[in-house]
């Protein structure tokens, strides 16, 4: 790959907005927690619906995770930049230990989980692929907590905003048709 492709995908993929989540596990392997922006749902259909993350393979995180066989992913409201920044290692130096920048409680597989998140996933990790330097990891969701809706925290262009309208209404099928603007999938 040259520096030409790779420099070009890296400030493209920025673009893109993405939903901030912090992703956690504990267990046998030990506690670890890191931000990712990388989340995606895979299927909501079979035994369990699923979900990936990428992690990156020197994150303390990922053997982790690993070891554990488990993790949830937080994501998290558009007033938790704080939290997002603490386990992305912006505040090592006064967070010691990332988890004392908010209140936690274990989900059923043991896995720290927000108190006050926009949704947590708690998931078994069903399969791992490293791809160059990031693991995939696929993970069953085995429990959601859903508390009341509120503005996502984003990030895009390199920075993190808040999504502010989050009105259903404006997303929905009958909307985008009377604005004009229809999509369709294949």
């Amino acid at each position: 790959m040259t520096p030409k492709i790779r420099d070009a995908f890296v400030q493209g993929m920025s673009r893109a907005v993405q939903t901030v989540t912090v992703v956690t596990t504990d267990g046998v392997a030990g506690r670890a927690g890191l931000t990712l922006s990388t989340m995606v749902s895979v299927s909501a259909d079979g035994d369990h619906p699923t979900l990936l993350i990428c992690v990156k393979h020197t994150a303390q995180a990922a053997p982790r995770i690993i070891g554990n066989g488990v993790f949830c992913v937080n994501m998290l409201r558009g007033d938790q930049i704080q939290i997002a920044d603490v386990f992305a290692g912006r505040f090592a130096e006064q967070f010691a230990d990332k988890f004392a920048v908010a209140e936690w409680e274990l989900m059923p597989l043991g896995t720290p989980r927000l108190l006050d998140p926009l949704a947590d996933f708690e998931c078994e990790l069903i399969q791992n692929l490293r791809i160059g330097t990031h693991h995939i990891f696929v993970g069953a969701v085995q429990s959601v907590y859903l508390p009341p809706q509120g503005p996502a925290l984003i990030y895009a262009d390199r920075a993190y905003a808040k999504l502010a309208d989050t009105d259903p209404a404006l997303f929905s099928a009958e909307a985008a048709t009377q604005s004009g603007s229809t999509s369709k999938s294949s």
